[in-house]
């Protein structure tokens, strides 16, 4: 976590704080995510956002600010690429065994 600035770290807050209804910035979260992660701009004003082992496809808010289900899956991705609600990283529980003898750590 060492390589997020303190404005990357507010951001992951302000995702995770359970008083956040959808007035999370978008221009934050892009920010945040790009520093995190890859982001590829889709057709129909969407991003496509790799995590770690996630791989969402995002609508861009309409308005300045994400709405409530927005937040909801960026908690989730953020959580399941490592990023906790203290800026911490998150151990991976998953089970890596894909039963095709490919498993190990998410890469």
């Amino acid at each position: 976590m060492e390589h997020l600035s303190h404005h990357h770290r507010n951001t992951l807050r302000e995702i995770f704080d359970h008083q956040a209804t959808g007035n999370v910035d978008w221009r934050k979260v892009h920010n945040l995510l790009g520093a995190i992660g890859a982001i590829d701009e889709e057709h129909d004003d969407k991003v496509k956002v790799t995590l770690g082992p996630e791989t969402e496809v995002l609508p861009i808010p309409k308005k300045k600010e994400l709405d409530r289900q927005a937040v909801v899956d960026l908690r989730r991705m953020l959580s399941e690429a490592g990023y906790g609600p203290d800026a911490a990283p998150v151990t991976d529980q998953r089970d890596r065994d894909h039963g095709d003898s490919r498993w190990g750590e998410p890469t």
